[in-house]
């Protein structure tokens, strides 16, 4: 019964144009990359959907750094952090955490978690008591929707950015912890949630504003750090929860904020205290990765991470402006994330298979990862791509749109 019920459900699936394909990347991640598709050819494809938004995944010192991690503390961690998996090279990876990020939150610590994931799991559940209340942008990531799944508190949806509805849910309150969450760049579309106002409500109604800046650390602001250095925010009412295998080119998270809230956190997260952590060599590689981004070198790839944003905006609009019937719509983006929304399923994934018949990777997205009805190409860029890259991307575009007409 259970193989009945489950082909069921896959025919369902394929018959909304859901249906979601492994590929196989058999290269490094880079924007040329080596893919096997589901025909089992491996193809190489110009690649506009990874996270790697600095390139620094294949970068040769943070490989050098990850060979000198492994044979300084072998390739495993043996258990979790409170047995005797917290290595040398995590409490040194906080500490810089801590300090790259005090700026903003003050008298910082870190806590390291083995993904972003755990980490919004983790945070969500433990601080989510059933004393609390939780406002959540309707549009945050998956993992912050389930952490407040997992949580004791009631939780308060707001419409995507809506700053009055925010603070009549908030004034309406009667909770002893009042916690708003919100992505600091929102995945599928690219665009910045108003962290200065959300941190003076925050402020005016004595709640605590969590952060989960995966897609903006490494990007954004002075040095890197993030939506909070591009706001010019500084409040121990910031929670701060950061990914290191986006941006930073490596892989785990981490969770910043006041001492007491992290220490909270080591007593009481269920994805900190009851999983193995992460390799030390891992923790050892990212302290290379935040020396990059703080660096000239990681100042000169987030300009050239503008410049191509810059290139790319401008040939889809123009795009759009010689096309308007087929009704494709450019979400506004500050940030690598640029989606281009389509709208059906199927019109969606027919572009994206015309892209790719010519050597272009850029993924459709559906719901339920979006809102039905906004199916989109989500184009990311890279600091590594090139503006031959882009025009290759445009003229693609160019001629689907031609022949869509």
């Amino acid at each position: 019964m259970l193989l009945d019920h489950l082909e069921h459900k896959l025919h369902a699936i394929a018959a909304q144009d859901l249906t979601r394909v492994l590929r196989v990347a058999e290269s490094v991640t880079a924007p040329r990359q080596t893919v096997r598709g589901a025909d089992r050819r491996a193809r190489e494809l110009l690649m506009f959907c990874s996270n790697d938004y600095l390139g620094l995944a294949a970068h040769p010192a943070l490989e050098d750094a990850m060979i000198e991690g492994v044979r300084l503390y072998g390739a495993g961690s043996g258990a979790s952090h409170l047995i005797s998996g917290h290595g040398l090279a995590h409490e040194q990876l906080e500490r810089a955490l801590a300090q790259w990020l005090s700026p903003h939150i003050p008298n910082a610590q870190a806590l390291s978690f083995c993904t972003g994931y755990m980490a919004n799991l983790g945070v969500l559940s433990a601080l989510g008591d059933a004393e609390a209340d939780i406002f959540s942008d309707e549009l945050n990531h998956a993992s912050l929707i389930d952490g407040t799944r997992l949580a004791k508190a009631q939780v308060k949806r707001y419409p995507h950015k809506d700053m009055v509805a925010l603070q009549a849910l908030l004034a309406s309150s009667r909770a002893k912890v009042k916690l708003i969450v919100t992505d600091g760049v929102f995945s599928m579309d690219g665009d910045l949630a108003p962290l200065d106002e959300l941190l003076a409500l925050a402020e005016v109604h004595d709640a605590w504003l969590i952060v989960d800046d995966a897609h903006g650390l490494g990007v954004l602001g002075a040095q890197g750090r993030g939506t909070l250095a591009h706001f010019g925010l500084c409040s121990e009412r910031l929670i701060l929860i950061g990914t290191l295998g986006k941006a930073a080119g490596v892989a785990g998270a981490f969770v910043a904020a006041h001492p007491t809230i992290t220490q909270y956190l080591l007593q009481a997260a269920r994805t900190y205290i009851f999983t193995t952590a992460s390799p030390p060599a891992v923790a050892h590689a990212v302290l290379k990765s935040l020396e990059l981004m703080r660096s000239s070198e990681g100042d000169a790839r987030r300009a050239n991470l503008v410049r191509l944003q810059a290139q790319l905006r401008l040939g889809i609009e123009r795009l759009l402006h010689d096309h308007p019937h087929l009704g494709w719509q450019l979400v506004p983006s500050d940030s690598p994330v640029q989606p281009l929304i389509i709208g059906e399923n199927a019109a969606t994934m027919q572009l994206a298979a015309r892209l790719d018949a010519v050597g272009l990777r850029v993924p459709g997205i559906r719901p339920p990862t979006v809102p039905k009805g906004t199916a989109r190409l989500r184009i990311t860029l890279c600091a590594t791509h090139t503006e031959a890259d882009i025009d290759r991307l445009l003229q693609a575009l160019r001629e689907a749109a031609a022949e869509m007409s």
